[in-house]
């Protein structure tokens, strides 16, 4: 028996529990190892499709499902497993055509197993494929791209995707979640399918009580989980909207915000 037993603690990968500096600092690591050897259960819970965080899942010391994708797929690392996955609606591909016959200069990535094609690329996907490491099929017409998506990632600057994010949510109200990952990203994944939802489904498959789900993460698509958990976590460079929501906020994700709240629940428990 540890003193953790019976927790769930979930994190956002990029910018929170991995640094702006690209690295997992070692506080981190030694805190999510002393957090699992008492018995807690420890996932990642990241926007990252299983194609472009599977190459850095090793790196962290999990001993429970991660959540991919923002919300739309929990994957077992452990076993090599996919424990369940949702998809975009069919009118997907014509909803994104009406979309860019309105927004002629976005730009997206639509993720299809594990294949990422992109409609108009632009200086965000180039940056956004360098940082994950992986590359890309372009396609000219959005009807070559094959279905069905887990997520799409559209993408411009940040005042033109939030006229993007209001015409969605106006045009096909209670079909998409659209929810930024940071500011250059907006994502689409099916109504429902956030963070929040998925990591609620793996604290059931966890058998974790209400009240022993805590939460970390630094931008919009983290607030649906930090809604669940008991005490909403933040690192210090998160965006204005988490800390505006009421996000608890600790040291920079460079420092080791992992470290900052094991110590919390070292103390409360």
């Amino acid at each position: 028996m540890g003193k953790f037993d019976g927790l769930l603690l979930a994190s956002d990968f990029d910018d929170t529990l991995y640094g702006l500096d690209l690295r997992i600092p070692e506080r981190n690591l030694e805190a999510i190892r002393y957090f699992t050897d008492q018995g807690g259960r420890f996932a990642v819970a990241t926007g990252r499709a299983h194609r472009t965080f599977a190459p850095f899942a090793h790196l962290v010391p999990m001993n429970a499902p991660a959540v991919l994708s923002n919300g739309s797929a929990l994957y077992d690392f452990a076993q090599n497993k996919m424990i369940c996955q949702t998809f975009l609606r069919p009118q997907a591909p014509a909803d994104l055509e009406a979309l860019a016959e309105q927004f002629p200069e976005i730009g997206f990535e639509a993720y299809f197993g594990e294949d990422i094609y992109v409609f108009q690329p632009n200086t965000v996907t180039d940056s956004h494929m360098a940082k994950v490491g992986t590359g890309y099929i372009q396609c000219t017409r959005i009807a070559d791209i094959p279905v069905p998506w887990t997520k799409v990632i559209l993408q411009q600057d940040f005042p033109y995707l939030q006229r993007v994010q209001r015409w969605m949510l106006h045009t096909f109200p209670g079909a998409y979640e659209v929810i930024f990952s940071n500011r250059y990203l907006l994502e689409m994944t099916d109504f429902g399918s956030n963070k929040g939802g998925m990591v609620q489904r793996l604290a059931d498959h966890l058998h974790i009580a209400p009240g022993h789900v805590y939460c970390v993460g630094d931008n919009q698509n983290d607030i649906p989980m930090l809604a669940l958990s008991a005490i909403p976590f933040a690192p210090a460079n998160c965006a204005r909207e988490v800390q505006d929501w009421g996000a608890r906020v600790l040291c920079h994700c460079d420092e080791g915000v992992i470290g900052d709240i094991v110590a919390l629940l070292d103390g409360l428990y």
